[in-house]
């Protein structure tokens, strides 16, 4: 049977990248995950959010799904087979994978985190529009410009439209007991196909009682089913639980109640993984033999060597709670990975604007003389609430792009986690840019700033603060002093690049 790439080929005109093609290669040879021709990279198991589809790009690997019958995925949430998955769902892949970034799939298994209704919407508090905090059934999750938003737009929850809609969650817990969404989309109301998971703040077996966040959660011992081999006694000592059952007020009453979603990280017949998730507690230098130290994620204590490979530019201090990064490595005990290699999948740079060049042969394009090249990790999504079908980016197109800032002998440019086009004929501007990164560079005279490659002058540029020369010199000086600055950057291309607008993003995580 013929492997067909689909939904990851958006064209195949001249001057069109075609996405299919670049994820085969590796992302056209820059950064992230190097591939080679052959060779078993790992056996086991791996767990991150869908990229694309041709059968399943989960962690940068296409893994083919031909040997699963139907295509089928372990669910008890209404996922039945692959065409039932989207773009940000995390999911757990049983396979291999080679070192030319394919795989064979063996087994596929998902599990909502939550599904329910939303009862509150809280935009970003600094009003710049990155995330908003949407309230499940008490359980806050945070949905950003990363996670992939379905059947509504992450405009109209920014707006606080939503209340009451209910939706199907899959995401990852933070170290605070909160969650960040990688998908969020509505569902039919259900109030007898509830599904809640989060810490559990008080516990009665004698009443069949606990409570989680705002919910109260009754069973019945006899007819309440225990997933991965929990039983009544261990509930006492179990600090989150996942629950489905029926909704009535504040009152859930269970009909299985199971540990909570690190069991996705669990080891099982083989000792190979890789694995995408928020980091519980940061890394800690041991100094023990070649152990530089450890963090936790996913429930796991992540092992770093002296030969732990730090993809991305990441550096041991980086690694922070709640920073959203892949491992790969293998299991030493059913807790504890050695980490063979450590990547950033947290966006920390970012370009708007329309496609301008594009390089259809090695695949990377141009937005506002950003290079932004696409990796089998990029995921492509409409700024409305529809699937990408087919969508062909071409010179012109609007787009927002996250990703990861990196650099080679070509230059600085975006590794791109997520591609969002705009779906408005017009467009907007096609000579009119935004952008996030770091400060490259900063002159005097002639006044000029480069940030993810593009040198422009800010002779006219408005800056943040107190008035313009004061908040100039606050960033030549943090620069001078080798801080990393971070500036957001409205600017032109009218007969060159020129700032109108910037900003000093003093915490880049709003």
């Amino acid at each position: 049977m013929k492997r067909q790439l689909r939904n990851r080929v958006f064209g195949l005109a001249a001057g069109t990248v075609a996405f299919g093609i670049i994820s085969a290669c590796g992302g056209a040879g820059g950064g992230g995950l190097d591939v080679a021709d052959g060779g078993i990279r790992g056996t086991g198991s791996s767990v991150g959010p869908v990229s694309g589809f041709g059968s399943v790009f989960v962690n940068g690997v296409e893994f083919f799904t031909d040997d699963i019958p139907n295509r089928a995925v372990e669910s008890n949430d209404g996922i039945s087979s692959e065409s039932d998955l989207s773009e940000g769902m995390i999911l757990r892949v049983e396979g291999e994978w080679q070192e030319d970034g394919q795989g064979t799939a063996e087994k596929l298994r998902y599990d909502d985190t939550l599904r329910g209704p939303i009862t509150q919407l809280a935009p970003d508090p600094s009003g710049a529009g990155e995330f908003v905090t949407v309230t499940v059934m008490g359980q806050q999750v945070r949905v950003d410009r990363q996670t992939v938003v379905r059947g509504i737009t992450f405009a109209s929850l920014l707006g606080g439209t939503g209340i009451d809609q209910h939706v199907r969650v899959s995401a990852w817990r933070q170290a605070a007991g909160s969650y960040r969404a990688g998908y969020i989309g509505t569902i039919s109301r259900n109030l007898t196909d509830i599904e809640l998971e989060g810490t559990v703040s008080a516990i009665d077996t004698d009443l069949n009682q606990l409570t989680i966040g705002t919910i109260t959660v009754e069973y019945d011992e006899d007819n309440v089913v225990f997933g991965s081999g929990l039983t009544e006694t261990e509930l006492s000592s179990a600090t989150a639980l996942e629950v489905e059952g029926s909704l009535t007020g504040s009152v859930l009453t269970a009909v299985s109640i199971d540990r909570d979603d690190a069991r996705r990280f669990a080891r099982e017949d083989s000792d190979d993984i890789e694995l995408t998730a928020a980091i519980d507690a940061p890394y800690t230098a041991l100094d023990i033999g070649d152990r530089p130290g450890e963090f936790t994620m996913g429930g796991l204590t992540i092992r770093v060597t002296a030969t732990t490979e730090l993809e991305s530019g990441l550096s041991l201090s980086d690694l922070n709670t709640d920073l959203l990064v892949q491992v790969e490595g293998n299991f030493i005990s059913d807790t504890i990975v050695e980490a063979e290699q450590i990547e950033l999948r947290e966006a920390n740079a970012k370009v708007k604007g329309a496609i301008g060049a594009i390089d259809s042969a090695a695949g990377p394009f141009e937005v506002g003389g950003v290079t932004v090249r696409v990796t089998p990790l990029t995921i492509l999504a409409r700024d409305d609430d529809s699937a990408p079908a087919s969508v062909a980016l071409v010179s012109g197109t609007q787009v927002e792009v996250e990703g990861v800032e990196k650099s080679d002998a070509s230059g600085v440019y975006i590794e791109a986690l997520k591609i969002e086009v705009d779906n408005e004929e017009d467009g907007g501007a096609t000579n009119e840019f935004e952008l996030e990164g770091r400060l490259q560079n900063i002159t005097q005279f002639p006044g000029s700033i480069m940030v993810l490659g593009v040198q422009m002058s800010d002779r006219d540029a408005e800056y943040d603060g107190e008035d313009d020369n004061t908040a100039r010199e606050a960033i030549v000086s943090a620069f001078a002093a080798s801080e990393t600055v971070i500036l957001e950057v409205e600017y032109s291309n009218i007969g060159g690049f020129s700032a109108t607008e910037i900003e000093l993003e003093e915490d880049d995580n709003d």
